[in-house]
């Protein structure tokens, strides 16, 4: 086994078939399909699944899979540090945000390497968080942003800021939310108010609904989802609409245009409210250019929070930013 033939197994995997992978790598199939079967012969196992839909890794073509990208990323780092005269930031780190705190957060970080680590070629994902979790867990990626203030096997966990959650329109089916004189001088909005209001949300396995649905049960107020929507453009434009409501922190409003965006109103009795970290995984080798990405980050957040552009969180006290 050598590092050409793990990276012809990674682009195979990421490509999901294997005349995609040789178009790729720019050779001939038949030599990558041989490639493929001698690195079977020497593990002594299968490790893709071939069907008319292209190849799937077994589970232990997810393994190589894992310590393949591993092994791939420490001899890029080796290759640059070297190149770079020993443990200069430069290099590619790979950051994946959930794409609410990327609305807000992206473009700030790619500045900021761009003007203060200009060796470091950024490399930006930005999905749901489950997802960008997979990639983490995966070795795609250096550093990620999640919602989550633990650790897990093999995830290191840096909690940066609590984020609290907000409800957007809904302004046309449920006017009380806005009209609550109480509430109206706060921007608040008790969770009671919301009791069966026509809500859209992401789909049952992510992060967000399972808090929403947890919060609704435990203040024994009805949820009524009638969409799963996993778009963040497209619950916002809903809950614009005035015809549901979208329950999300209002960072995801940053990147609209004030004029475009719904009402908003601060959930509170109770708050709701999720962590937020920065994750890296213990498997892999932590790098000079990943630990100053990682510094931009939570300087940003900091940034970003003090000056109003980012309302709604509080930071976490700690080794970042000390009582």
């Amino acid at each position: 086994m050598d590092v050409r033939q793990l990276r012809n197994f990674v682009a195979i995997v990421d490509s999901g078939s294997l005349s995609k992978a040789a178009e790729r790598l720019h050779i001939a199939q038949p030599s990558l399909s041989a490639q493929l079967r001698g690195l079977e012969d020497e593990l002594q196992t299968q490790l893709l699944v071939r069907s008319a839909q292209g190849v799937t890794p077994t589970e232990a073509g997810k393994a190589l899979y894992r310590h393949a990208r591993v092994v791939l990323r420490q001899m890029e780092q080796i290759r640059q540090e070297v190149r770079e005269g020993g443990g200069s930031e430069a290099g590619p780190v790979a950051v994946g945000f959930p794409t609410t705190i990327a609305s807000i957060l992206a473009v700030p970080l790619f500045a900021r390497v761009r003007e203060q680590y200009p060796g470091i070629r950024l490399q930006i994902f930005e999905s749901m968080s489950g997802y960008i979790g997979e990639l983490l867990a995966n070795g795609r990626l250096d550093l990620a942003m999640l919602f989550r203030d633990s650790e897990t096997r093999g995830i290191s966990v840096m909690p940066l800021f609590d984020e609290e959650l907000y409800v957007l329109g809904g302004h046309r089916v449920c006017p009380a939310i806005y009209e609550d004189a109480e509430h109206n001088a706060d921007g608040t909005c008790p969770l009671e108010k919301l009791d069966n209001v026509p809500i859209v949300a992401p789909s049952a396995s992510n992060g967000l609904r399972l808090l929403i649905e947890r919060s609704f049960a435990q203040a024994n107020t009805e949820l009524n989802i009638v969409a799963d929507i996993d778009s963040l453009p497209t619950l916002i434009d809903i809950a614009r609409s005035g015809d549901a409501c979208s329950i999300l922190p209002v960072s995801a409003l940053a990147s609209r245009d004030p004029a475009l965006r719904p009402p908003s109103r601060r959930i509170v009795a109770p708050h709701l409210q999720r962590p937020a970290s920065v994750c890296w995984s213990n498997s892999l080798p932590v790098g000079s250019a990943t630990v100053a990405v990682r510094q931009c980050i939570a300087d940003l957040i900091r940034e970003l929070q003090a000056d109003g552009h980012w309302t709604g969180i509080t930071l976490r006290r700690g080794s970042y930013w000390p009582n």
